[in-house]
Order: structure tokens, then sequence, then C-alpha cells
């Protein structure tokens, strides 16, 4: 496993859309061990494929850093409800907005072994969803932002 570069706001491969995964491979197991890696090591709750650069269907959270969820070529189904609150991203280092989402979700996607299934979500994980797919068509938080980005600081970096 590897830490992977994060591409920041700018980079022109956050604005493409990503290729459905048709198979697991060696090297797309690998990506995502890096993914679910460098999303705990950058203190993340999500990550997209495009965000280290790959232009795959490939999302993964943990809201928690107990439960780790892996997306493969997901898709929401429904969604409900509406929840606004302040969202960041580790395209756009030390920026935060207040973003309005949907507070109920459901995707279907892959898992590890090419199959299908259901997740339901709500609050932090239903917006984690909505956001790292959001990723998966080219789109950051960003352009959603209601009102201005706000400069954050964690406690960490003082």
């Amino acid at each position: 496993m590897a830490i992977r570069t994060i591409r920041e706001m700018g980079d022109e491969i956050l604005t493409k859309v990503c290729k459905e995964v048709k198979m697991m491979t060696p090297r797309t197991e690998e990506l995502i061990d890096d993914m679910f890696e460098t999303m705990y090591e950058s203190n993340g709750v999500g990550l997209a494929a495009p965000q280290v650069g790959i232009l795959k269907r490939i999302a993964v959270i943990d809201c928690t850093g107990e439960d780790p969820i892996l997306l493969i070529n997901p898709v929401i189904l429904e969604t409900a409800g509406e929840q606004t609150g302040q969202e960041g991203c580790l395209s756009v280092p030390g920026k935060a907005g207040q973003v309005t989402r949907p507070n109920y979700v459901k995707v279907k996607a892959q898992d590890i072994d090419m199959e299908w299934f259901e997740l339901e979500a709500e609050e932090l994980l239903a917006r984690a969803i909505c956001h790292e797919l959001e990723h998966l068509d080219g789109h950051l938080y960003v352009e959603r932002v209601e009102g201005p980005l706000v400069d954050v600081t964690y406690e960490d970096e003082e």
C-alpha cells in the first residue's frame, strides 16, 4: 500500500467524468487499498479515484474511522429530505463552505468482488456519499457552496 498524491482544485483531471470499472484486477485492488490509506493519512471522510489521478468510478468513505465503505460504480437510487452544513474536501485544502444536500440517500454499488449491493445512509454518511459521487462526474463541492468559502485550520496545524 502507498500514500498517493491528492490532486487539488485546478487540476484538469478533477473535471473529467470517470469510467466504469468492468472487472476487478490486482491493480484496481491496489488502487482501492491506496485510496483507503491516503484517505486515513489525510484525515479525510471520503476519497474518490479522480482525487488521486485515476478516472475510475471508485469511492471510499469512512465517517467514523471504524466503518470503511467501498463503492464501485455507484448510482444514487433515491434521496429524501435536506441538510445544510459545512463541507470541505481533500482536493480543496484549507477551505470549507455551506452546502445543502439530501439528508437521506439510497445507493447501489459493487463491492470488491464486483457484487451489487444497496446502502441506505442518513446525515453525514449521506452527505459524504453525495460529495464523493459528484467527484466521479467531474464536480467539486465548491460548485454548490452557498456563500463564501472560508479558511479552516485544524488543531494539529497550530
